[in-house]
Parts: structure tokens; C-alpha cells; sequence
């Protein structure tokens, strides 16, 4: 059985304040983009000499670290432990979206994992259900297995979804040959409460974002890095009605009332990526 995990860009982001276990509450729209991963699993042979219940084979981009440590594994651990008859799977990751991105890949293949298993296998979890264990294994987790647009907060699980549609736009975005880590990103942040927040901003039309609606993370990184903040400025002068960073970064996009022309040709040597949402 095959799925398909999609991404997410965050409309605006902001870091609210420092929680005493260390981390930081957040404020933002989660939104969904048809820049997909596929998943496959299948039921292992029980004669296979595997030394992994689930035997994990990562392609099309390389993912560093050991595949026993992905969360797509993660999830099926985390599953086996509740359900113990839970056989043991093949599985086959193709990776569509780009890693170190900020656009939750990841968490994406993990939630999707999780659902695919529910299904496969009548486990009988509800969407409530898989969303709290989902939460276990990471904050951006329990929006994929609602994949809908939705307002965030705390560290990104406490979910709400929204009435919110882009329909009709086209997306582009570009990820710049830069990772940029978690702890990075955090860099010179000043965690303050915005103005105006983001779930009321994005309910005015997209072409007054720009000036309000806001990713916090976008000073740092640009700071550290003004090759990614040189991207951001490029879609609009292509043409984006809006355009940020996503999530920590390094991915930015642009939200486009027309298809952007060419894109792989203005970004050179960069990952890109278009579609009608």
C-alpha cells in the first residue's frame, strides 16, 4: 500500500515566548502544498532475514543519520509497542520533499506512516487518536494527520483547523543549497507577542501580507545567511503577491496570482518547485 506525505509552509510564524522546559510557544498557520514524498509499505516475508521489524530503504534524497533512526521507523515503533501483532514491513521512502527545508517533511512522513499503518492493519485509532501519538514523536507531527489549513500554537501541536483556501494561486518555492538547523535558526531570537496575530492576518487578502504577516525566524537566518533572504526578494520581483521563509528555513515561497515563469532557470543549482494550489 502506497501514500503520499505532503509539506506544509507556515503563513507567518512567530515566537511568542520561552517555556520553562526550554522550548518556545509559536503562533502560526499551517498550510498545506501538494509537494509530496511516497511512502510504501509491505507485509515482510517471515522467512526474510531482516535484523528490523521495519526495514527502511530511503531514495531520491539522501537523508543523513541511520534509517533505523527516521520517524517514519519512529512510528511504527511507537504503534508495535500498542498494537504487538503489528507484522513486520518493507519500507520504501522516496523523498520529493527537500530535507532541512522548514517544510516538515518529515513530520509529514511520519504522521502519513501512522494513518497508513491505522488503515492497513484495522487498527481502529480515531483521527483524535493518532493525532496524540503523533505528538509524541514531534511538534509538526499531529498537523499532517489533519493535512488542512490550521492555526498552531504552543510548540506547534495544539491544532485548530480553519476556514482558509488559496485556491487559484500558484505556489513556487526555491531551497537554496543551505541547510539551516533548529538551533541555528533560533539564533538572536527575541521571543515578543506580534502586533496583530497571524490567524487575523491571513484572513485579509493576500496582497496586504506582505507588510504584516511576518516569520520571525527570517532575521536571524537572513542575517547569517543573506543568500536565502536575496531568494525571498527575487520572488517578489517575479511577481509574488507574498513571499517568506518557511518554517526555520531554508525553503522560501512565493504565493503567485499567475504561474511564475522559468523558475528553475532564476534559481540556478537550487531545488524548485511549482504548482496551482
Amino acid at each position: 500500500m502506497t501514500t503520499f506525505p505532503i509539506a506544509k509552509i507556515n503563513l507567518g510564524l512567530n515566537v511568542v515566548e520561552k517555556r520553562q522546559d526550554g522550548y518556545h510557544n509559536l503562533q502560526t498557520v499551517f498550510y498545506p502544498v501538494p509537494l509530496k514524498d511516497a511512502l510504501e509499505i509491505q507485509v515482510m516475508d517471515p522467512a526474510f532475514p531482516s535484523a528490523y521489524d521495519c526495514d527502511l530503504k530511503v531514495t531520491n534524497i539522501s537523508i543523513e543519520g541511520d534509517e533505523q533512526g527516521n520517524l517514519v521507523v519512529r512510528a511504527y515503533q511507537l504503534l508495535k509497542q500498542e498494537f504487538p501483532t503489528l507484522p513486520r514491513i518493507h519500507a520504501h521512502l522516496w523523498k520529493g520533499i527537500p530535507t532541512q527545508a522548514g517544510m516538515g517533511g518529515g513530520s509529514s512522513d511520519c504522521a502519513y506512516m501512522m494513518t497508513l499503518l491505522n488503515q492497513m492493519f484495522d487498527l481502529g485509532l480515531t483521527t483524535g487518536e493518532l493525532t496524540a501519538r503523533a505528538a509524541r514523536l514531534g511538534a509538526d507531527c499531529p498537523f499532517f494527520i489533519l493535512s488542512c489549513p490550521c492555526y498552531a500554537e504552543g510548540i506547534g501541536e495544539k491544532l485548530r483547523p480553519i476556514d482558509l483556501s488559496l485556491s487559484g494561486y500558484h505556489i513556487a518555492v526555491v531551497r537554496p543549497d543551505i541547510p539551516v538547523s533548529t538551533k541555528e535558526a533560533f539564533t538572536h531570537i527575541h521571543p515578543h507577542y506580534p502586533a496583530q496575530n497571524c490567524l487575523e492576518t491571513v484572513m485579509q487578502p493576500v496582497d496586504t501580507w506582505r507588510e504584516t504577516l511576518v516569520n520571525d525566524f527570517e532575521e536571524s537566518v537572513f542575517a547569517i545567511h543573506p543568500e536565502i533572504g536575496a531568494v525571498k526578494q527575487q520572488l517578489y520581483d517575479m511577481g509574488a503577491a507574498y513571499a517568506a521563509m518557511s518554517g526555520s528555513g531554508s525553503a522560501l515561497f512565493g504565493l503567485f496570482r499567475e504561474k511564475p515563469d522559468s523558475l528553475s532557470q532564476a534559481f540556478p543549482n537550487m531545488f524548485t518547485f511549482s504548482s496551482i494550489l
